[in-house]
């Protein structure tokens, strides 16, 4: 899935009313996307450019982001050259994936200057890319020889667009020109027209042959007369959805994960995906990444966390591997105990010097070769076996202890990785190392009085019961140890990392059944669990619930249990996040 030049064209005609703008500010919340905070005659918009090969894209934005304190080198250099400069103009040729941004600036010396920002949209190739008079001020990837041998992308280099294929663009041809160059091809109707066709992507590509032959495998040269009209039926709607009669689409998967999105209706999947609209394109893009978007600004900034309790993970795991064969030898201590017990017991037939007897093992009936060491007396051989079996006893009792707390540990660092993963903000993260570094995971770093507390997330249920959920360790243990009432709900998925979960109960008595499920759906949601189909949530009230003296952050205890089995739904967790029961 990605943002084809078609598409690129209807968000373009959107943005047309921000020419005028002036810039205010300039934001870079991660590595490969920028924001741009532009202030007009009908207020202020923030334009966000993304190169991120995952959600390349340019639009409109709602979403909050989390900047980072110390503003990257690219950000600074676009503040530098952009900052209160005024739009005037928003390019795009023909429907190739490149939107230029031109502004009108003041340069160093205080002439008027005009900056070019050029947000190449291409997937895994794409760039952002600041220019002035034809050449690369600077770039937000920068493309050396060593990545690239079609274009070089460095300050102080002329600019040069990137290869272009000889295509045809829908909006300068008619649909008979289109079907000039499909009819009697071998090749698939769907290829043929990404091959054909400039800045369509392969789902519109595929909904052309579905519509004309209920087919998305269907060769050219199989088309009827009946279904090339439908071609050309179709290629004619398209171009009237291009020229501003579009209909923004986003194909999801049963589940309510977004797969694709399109500027006309898709019905090729029938009713194996969900289909939804949008009111516009950047409405449409500004939801389809934003999720996307959270995860991988996270993974960004807690990269270094994640490196961490990965390497941990695998320390510990290693760690008690070692363990559990240590332990499996200690189980031969009982054959130390019985070689003693035997010397003992024929101790009068034994004599120092002697390296082995052969005695009957009175346990088995069976006669047991016993070595012996030739410089010590019967009496010392038995009590060097009988010292081994203390010592293997008392292994295994410190092994078997041992052990048992490395799995703690592993199911601890489980859980931290779980909130890691769902961490939005720097705060978020900052409470995290905090929590590290008293487990002694982190050394010392920045005075914990620096960091904001974090409030746990609040849901309302269909019934009016608040719903409390933990965001981290820490949050959990304060939320159910010092927040929640003994009546209350607590909840938790079953044998896997999640937050904790309270359905506060003092003023309306104990929850509904349909509370209870929507609270065991919060709780799939915010674990591990988040993209199963049933997962199981245990619940029971919060006076049931205990701490361990000793036990990690977030480790509890509990008893008097009841198990639900749910299915996580985004839809669910918005709609009692906006406490719209």
């Amino acid at each position: 899935m990605s943002l084809d030049g078609a598409f690129l064209h209807l968000v373009r005609a959107e943005l047309l009313p921000l020419i005028g703008s002036r810039v205010d500010k300039v934001y870079q919340p991660s590595r490969e996307e920028i924001v741009i905070a532009l202030r007009g005659r009908d207020g202020a918009k923030r334009l966000i450019l993304s190169a991120n090969s995952v959600s390349a894209r340019v639009n409109i934005t709602e979403a909050a982001f989390d900047n980072p304190q110390q503003p990257p080198m690219f950000c600074m250099l676009m503040r530098k050259h952009l900052g209160g400069g005024r739009l005037t103009d928003i390019r795009q040729d023909g429907l190739e994936r490149i939107i230029y941004f031109d502004f009108e600036c003041l340069n160093e010396i205080g002439d008027i200057v005009t900056n070019t920002l050029a947000a190449e949209i291409m997937g895994r190739h794409s760039n952002i890319i600041l220019i002035r008079d034809g050449r690369v001020v600077d770039s937000i990837k920068r493309v050396t020889d060593d990545i690239s041998s079609v274009r070089r992308v460095l300050p102080n280099i002329q600019y040069e667009t990137p290869p272009r294929a000889e295509r045809l663009n829908l909006l300068e041809v008619s649909p008979e020109d289109v079907w000039e160059r499909l009819k009697g091809s071998p090749e698939r109707l769907a290829k043929r027209l990404l091959s054909v066709l400039e800045g369509v992507s392969p789902i519109f590509a595929r909904e052309c042959a579905y519509y004309a032959a209920r087919d998305v495998d269907i060769a050219c040269s199989d088309l009827t007369e009946s279904m090339r009209d439908k071609v050309l039926f179709y290629l004619s709607k398209a171009k009237k959805s291009l020229e501003g009669a579009a209909e923004y689409t986003i194909v999801s998967e049963l589940g309510g994960k977004k797969k694709d999105f399109c500027f006309v209706n898709i019905e090729q999947y029938s009713t194996a995906m969900l289909i939804s609209h949008a009111e516009s394109a950047n409405s449409l893009l500004d939801g389809f990444f934003a999720a996307a978007d959270r995860t991988e600004r996270t993974k960004q900034r807690a990269k270094d966390l994640l490196k961490l309790l990965m390497n941990s993970y695998e320390r510990v795991s290693r760690k008690l591997e070692l363990q559990k064969k240590e332990l499996a030898e200690c189980s031969e201590r009982e054959v130390f105990r019985v070689c003693g017990d035997l010397i003992n017991a024929n101790i009068y037939q034994l004599e120092k010097g002697m390296t082995k007897c052969t005695l009957e093992d009175f346990y088995s009936g069976e006669p047991r070769e016993i070595t012996l060491d030739a410089r010590l007396t019967p009496a010392q051989n038995a009590q060097k076996y009988y010292t081994e079996y203390r010592k293997l006893d008392t292994a295994e009792k410190m092994l078997t202890e041992l052990i048992e707390k490395g799995g703690e540990e592993l199911i601890y660092i489980d859980s931290v990785f779980d909130c890691v993963s769902r961490t939005e903000n720097e705060a978020e993260l900052a409470e995290i190392r905090r929590e590290l570094r008293e487990q002694g995971y982190l050394r010392s770093g920045k005075s914990d009085e620096k960091i904001k507390k974090t409030e746990p997330l609040r849901y309302v249920s269909t019934s009016g019961y608040e719903i409390l959920v933990g965001k981290n360790n820490r949050q959990n243990d304060t939320l159910t140890l010092k927040t929640a009432r003994a009546a209350d709900i607590w909840l938790h998925t079953k044998d896997i990392a999640g937050s904790h979960v309270i359905i506060r109960t003092a003023e309306k008595g104990a929850p509904d059944e349909e509370t209870i499920m929507e609270a065991a759906e919060l709780a799939a949601y915010h674990s591990k669990g988040r993209s199963s189909s049933q997962v199981p949530v245990d619940y029971t009230a919060v006076k049931f619930v205990k701490k361990p003296a000793g036990a990690k952050p977030g480790m509890v205890i509990f008893t008097n249990n009841k198990t639900v089995y749910v299915t996580p739904d985004e839809e669910t967790v918005k709609r009692l996040s906006a406490g719209k029961g």
